[in-house]
């Protein structure tokens, strides 16, 4: 089993359901959705587009899968869960848009919030006592004969390269797009998710979610609310 820290919306979020209807599976109650249909775009195609992001569940990713600590309990790791969404401010990234990761589409900040990315490097910090240590096969997977420097580092020291200065905030809603088919995704995922692109997004909780095997889809095992924010509290670029 590998547990995981994620940004969710909370399940009744009309983000949340958008995205569940979009990728075809609900994390919170595992219930599966036909593949929806879209202009320009095969279903079968947006199936297969959507499967990585389908077994991850919608999020963004703060602490990435890890198994747990021989030395820590479930249990432990729940009570830390909830003391770290008490004692955390909920706040607002000013402004999200649809936009690409290399060849991934996701909902992303429209620039770098140094207070989203404090937030981040917390969830990291403050949970890596939980995290066993990646055995050989975990870090010969991630090829890091090919990583840059940095991202060895951090895979070495907090057991995944993209943390701390190198994490860029995304809740994903494709996998690798090939190039023929990235205009109609653009088109159709502008189209999806107008509601909520070019405005901001509340970080209100953290999500415990859990991997039962290698494999499995993960699905909400917790989800905390942080907070309440301060009136009129808003992140800083």
């Amino acid at each position: 089993m590998r547990y995981a820290l994620y940004f969710s919306p909370a399940e009744t979020h009309p983000l949340t359901k958008a995205a569940t209807q979009w990728l075809g599976r609900d994390a919170f109650t595992g219930e599966t959705f036909p593949t929806p249909e879209a202009g320009g775009l095969a279903r079968d195609t947006i199936h297969e587009l959507t499967a990585d992001p389908r077994r991850y569940g919608f999020h963004a990713t703060l602490k990435a899968p890890f198994e747990l600590h021989p030395d820590q309990t479930e249990a432990q790791l729940v009570a830390a869960v909830e003391r770290f969404a008490a004692d955390t401010p909920a706040f607002d990234i000013p402004n999200v848009i649809v936009g690409q990761l290399g060849r991934f589409f996701a909902l992303v900040p429209d620039t770098v919030y140094p207070d989203l990315q404090h937030f981040a490097a917390r969830v990291v910090e403050e949970f890596e006592s939980f995290r066993a240590p990646l055995s050989d096969a975990d870090i010969a997977r991630r090829k890091p004969e090919t990583m840059s420097a940095t991202h060895r580092a951090n895979l070495d020291r907090w057991g995944y390269p993209y943390v701390m200065d190198e994490f860029r905030f995304h809740m994903t809603l494709t996998g690798q797009v090939p190039s023929e088919y990235a205009p109609a995704m653009r088109e159709e995922l502008d189209r999806r998710f107008s509601e909520f692109a070019n405005a901001p997004l509340t970080i209100d909780g953290l999500a415990l979610f859990i991997e039962t095997e290698r494999g499995a889809p993960l699905t909400v095992h917790r989800w905390l609310p942080l907070a309440p924010v301060s009136e009129n509290r808003k992140i800083a670029s």
